[in-house]
């Protein structure tokens, strides 16, 4: 007898008739919200106004071809999520639960700091699948990331050889302290090993909870079609959604330049805490532009792709989580998964904080028994 038909589910799903009062009143939570920050002094009617000058100056063609190439990323990638998953956790898993969850990640990444709609993602992971662990769905999200962080190695080197000033950025301290530097690296890499042995225990018995989510990795005919493959394509329809809005801004497409954007943008999303890496993004598009386009035509393309992947992915995250989970029940999962993100967070820098005082306590007992002595 099948499993899935007698597992209780873990996230409400409310009816999919359409309930014209619950739309009724989520439009008015928005204008409400909208009002509010408006008082506080969040400028959305300029976001929005923005918003319209990108869409009203680039041409129809090049608008459709964006929104399609990023909806085959967000897609592509969810997939190669929905494999792994399947895989750990077989007939517990739904094809558009994953990726309305994933779709939702994506557009919280672009206007939340520090990636945090990536712990919101593995949160409801664990909501939506029955007995996911939170250690197991964080070995899925290792296994899905090893495809980028190999093929994102390429642009990094590329900028760095390539484009003059790149150091300069983010990393001029690299070069005026190279001693420096290199200590630091040193001594980072020890004080790993050393966590690691006194840590190692603990990893273990992390492995024996998490191991189930990189199980497709162990085996190969599975895991190249379905995860990564999808993830190329996904990575290919990122450089396509790149090479779109720079031809909608007379910028010269060139393998080249695509190289050069690609590898400026992960830099920005990795040095920076503010959503979506902006400010940092149009900075390092700036300097990877330069000399094939004008400084104000350079911060044009970069504020306005992201201005519209912006609103696209919120768009299709909404959509997808309506129709996955019903209007209050996507509204629900969301909120859930945000406030444990935000409480796992938390408790991660409280635990850090109470060792720190700890240590600072013994040190001062050591310190004042040594002089009682």
């Amino acid at each position: 007898m099948s499993t899935a038909s007698t597992a209780a589910p873990t996230a409400p799903v409310a009816g999919r008739h359409f309930h014209w009062m619950r739309w009724l009143i989520g439009a008015l939570l928005i204008v409400v919200i909208g009002a509010a920050a408006n008082l506080l002094g969040w400028d959305i009617a300029g976001w929005f106004e923005n918003l319209w000058d990108v869409i009203s100056s680039i041409s129809l063609e090049y608008l459709l071809a964006a929104t399609a190439l990023k909806t085959v990323q967000t897609m592509a990638a969810a997939f190669a999520y929905y494999s792994i998953l399947r895989f750990a956790y077989p007939e517990r898993v739904r094809w558009l639960e994953v990726l309305a969850a994933y779709a939702t990640s994506v557009a919280l990444n672009s206007i939340l700091p520090a990636n945090l709609g990536t712990l919101v993602l593995l949160v409801m992971f664990t909501l939506i699948i029955p007995g996911a662990k939170f250690a197991g769905v964080l070995a899925v999200y290792g296994v899905q990331k090893i495809f980028f962080v190999v093929i994102g190695a390429f642009p990094y080197l590329y900028l760095f050889l390539t484009v003059g000033g790149s150091f300069d950025i983010q990393f001029g301290f690299v070069k005026a302290h190279p001693w420096a530097t290199g200590a630091l690296l040193i001594g980072g890499a020890l004080l790993i090993f050393l966590l690691v042995r006194m840590l190692w225990p603990r990893v273990v018995k992390w492995w024996d909870q998490a191991k189930e989510g990189g199980g497709i990795l162990a085996h190969p005919r599975l895991y190249f079609p379905r995860v990564l493959l999808p993830e190329a394509i996904s990575w290919t329809a990122s450089l396509g959604v790149i090479a779109v809005f720079l031809a909608a801004y007379a910028i010269p497409v060139s393998f080249h330049t695509l190289m050069r954007i690609v590898a400026g943008n992960s830099i920005a999303n990795v040095t920076s805490v503010t959503p979506g890496g902006a400010g940092v993004t149009q900075v390092f598009n700036d300097a990877s532009l330069n000399g094939i386009t004008s400084s104000e035509n350079a911060t044009a393309y970069s504020v306005g792709q992201e201005l519209f992947t912006t609103a696209w992915n919120i768009i299709l995250a909404i959509g997808l989580m309506a129709w996955a989970f019903g209007w209050s029940g996507g509204k629900q999962l969301v909120g859930t998964s945000y406030r444990k993100a935000k409480g796992e967070k938390a408790k991660r820098v409280a635990a850090h904080e109470a060792k720190k005082a700890a240590k600072k306590a013994a040190e001062q007992e050591a310190k004042a028994a040594g002089s009682d002595g």
